[in-house]
C-alpha cells in the first residue's frame, strides 16, 4: 500500500512540474505537427568514450536494415512522377562532395531526415580530418542499380566515402555516421560505407501512439465499431484499473486522428486476435504474479501475455505467438475518461511515448476535469431550459474531431521530453 501511495505522489510530482512550466510553453508558441516534437528535439549526449571504428562488414545496430530497430520497412520505389517525389529534397551543402555520375543530380535527392543526418556527419568529418570533406557516391537511385528492396529507391540511403578516398579512414567514418544519428550504418565494402534512415511515416509513428482506422472497439450496447467511425462522446468498452472491472467510458478527445497518414505498425498476433499499434503505444502485459503492467508495444515479444477479452467477455491473459512490422493507412488514438481502451479485444492504454500509464493519466487530468465541467454546465443549462426532463437529457457535445495530433498531448510530450527520466521515455 505504501509503495502504491508513493507511486501516486511521484506521479503527481511529475504532473506538478509539467504544469509549472505550461505558461513558458505558451509564450514560446510550441508548434508540433506530428505525434510529439519536431525533428529538432533531441536529448543532449553525455560524454563519450573514445570512438571505436567499425570493422569491415560490421553494421550498427546489429539487426537487419529493414527491421524496427534499424531503418524499418521499405515503402516502395519513388519515381519522378510519384506523388512522394515532392517529399525528396535536394542537398546543396557545400561541405559535401557529390559524385553525381549520372549527371542528373539524383545523388543530391533524399528525405529530410537523411539530409539532416548527412549534414551533421559532414561537420563531424571536417572536425575529425581538417581539409577533408564527406563524399556521397550514391543517393537516390532512379536507374534500378540496387536490389528491389533497397532504400536508395526511396531517398533514405546514401553510400559515402571521404573526399580524399583514403580507405584507412572508412572504419572511423562509419563510426561518425553512427554518432551523427543514421538509423543503420554498414561497412558494406572496402570502397564505401552504407547509411540509411527511417521513413518519415516511421518517425511520425515514433512520436505518438495510435491504432489503425479499421481496428474495432465495443460501443455501449455491445456493437463493434471501427475507430475510423468513432466520435467524441461515444461510450466504449474500457477497463478501470482501480476497481479491476470492465466498464463503458466516454471518448473525450482524439490524441491523434488522421485517416490518410501511412505509418509503420507492430502487429501483435495471438491465437484469438491481432492488434496493430504503433511501437511506442502502451499495451497491457500480464506479469508472472498475475498483475498487469503497461509497456511499449515495441517491447512485446513472442511468449509475452496480453490481456485479451474472451468470448464470454472476461479479460484473460493470452500468449503472443508472433510480432511483425507492417505498413498501414490511417491513425486513430481516442482518449477515454478511464485512460484505457479495449481494441480488437486487446486491453491497451490510451497513452504513448512515456512508459508509465499512471503518469500519463495524471497529466491528462485537466482534460478530464474540463470535460466534466463542460458536461455539468451544459446539463445545468439544459435543466433551466427544460426543468422537467433537463437533468436526465444527454447533452450533445460531440463536436468535430481535429485532424492530426491534438495540441495538448503535443505540448505535454515536448515538456516531458526534457524533464522526465530517460528510462521512461521512448528513444
Amino acid at each position: 500500500m505504501r509503495k502504491r501511495i508513493n507511486g501516486r505522489r511521484r506521479s503527481w510530482l511529475y504532473v506538478a512540474t509539467i504544469f509549472l512550466i505550461l505558461i513558458d510553453c505558451f509564450t514560446r508558441t510550441i508548434i508540433v505537427e506530428a505525434c510529439g516534437p519536431g525533428r529538432g528535439a533531441s536529448r543532449r549526449r553525455g560524454s563519450h568514450a573514445k570512438l571505436t571504428p567499425l570493422v569491415f562488414k560490421q553494421h550498427v545496430p546489429n539487426v537487419s536494415e529493414n527491421t524496427l530497430g534499424a531503418s524499418g520497412l521499405t515503402e516502395g520505389r519513388i519515381k519522378r512522377d510519384d506523388p512522394r517525389f515532392k517529399d525528396l529534397v535536394p542537398n546543396y551543402n557545400q561541405d559535401i562532395t557529390f559524385k553525381d555520375e549520372e549527371g542528373t543530380g539524383a545523388d543530391r535527392l533524399m528525405t529530410q531526415r537523411c539530409m539532416e543526418k548527412l549534414n551533421t556527419l559532414a561537420i563531424s568529418v571536417m572536425n575529425q580530418w581538417p581539409g577533408v570533406k564527406l563524399r556521397v557516391t550514391e543517393g537516390w537511385d532512379e536507374e534500378g542499380y540496387h536490389a528491389s528492396d533497397s532504400l536508395h529507391y526511396e531517398g533514405r540511403a546514401v553510400d559515402i566515402t571521404t573526399s580524399d578516398r583514403d580507405r584507412s579512414k572508412y572504419g572511423m567514418l562509419a563510426r561518425l555516421a553512427v554518432e551523427a544519428g543514421f538509423d543503420w550504418v554498414y561497412y558494406e565494402s572496402r570502397a564505401h560505407i552504407h547509411c540509411s534512415v527511417k521513413s518519415e511515416s516511421s518517425q511520425a509513428a515514433r512520436k505518438g501512439g495510435c491504432f489503425t482506422g479499421n481496428s474495432t472497439v465495443v460501443v455501449e450496447g455491445g456493437e463493434k465499431r471501427q475507430l475510423s467511425d468513432l466520435k467524441i462522446g461515444d461510450r466504449i468498452l474500457t477497463y478501470e484499473p482501480n476497481s479491476g472491472r470492465q466498464e463503458y467510458s466516454e471518448v473525450i478527445m482524439f490524441l491523434d486522428r488522421d485517416a490518410e497518414s501511412r505509418r509503420q505498425f507492430i502487429s501483435l498476433i495471438t491465437k484469438s486476435t491481432q492488434l496493430r499499434v504503433t511501437p511506442q503505444h502502451l499495451v497491457m502485459r500480464a506479469t508472472i504474479d498475475g498483475q498487469v503492467e503497461s509497456v511499449f508495444a515495441a517491447r512485446i515479444s513472442s511468449g509475452d501475455q496480453l490481456m485479451i477479452r474472451s468470448s464470454d467477455g472476461q479479460l484473460i491473459p493470452e500468449k503472443v505467438l508472433s510480432t511483425e512490422l507492417v505498413l498501414d493507412r490511417g491513425v486513430f488514438a481516442p482518449l477515454t475518461t478511464s485512460g484505457t481502451i479495449v481494441v480488437d479485444d486487446v486491453l491497451a492504454s490510451c497513452y504513448a511515448v512515456i512508459e508509465s500509464h499512471s503518469i500519463a493519466h495524471a497529466a491528462f487530468s485537466p482534460v478530464r476535469f474540463f470535460t466534466h465541467a463542460r458536461e455539468t454546465f451544459l446539463r445545468l443549462y439544459t435543466l433551466v431550459a427544460h426543468p422537467i426532463s433537463g437533468w436526465n437529457r444527454r447533452t450533445n457535445i460531440t463536436g468535430k474531431p481535429q485532424q492530426g495530433v491534438h495540441w495538448y498531448p503535443s505540448m505535454l510530450y515536448r515538456i516531458s521530453f526534457y524533464i522526465l527520466p530517460e528510462s521512461i521515455m521512448y528513444n
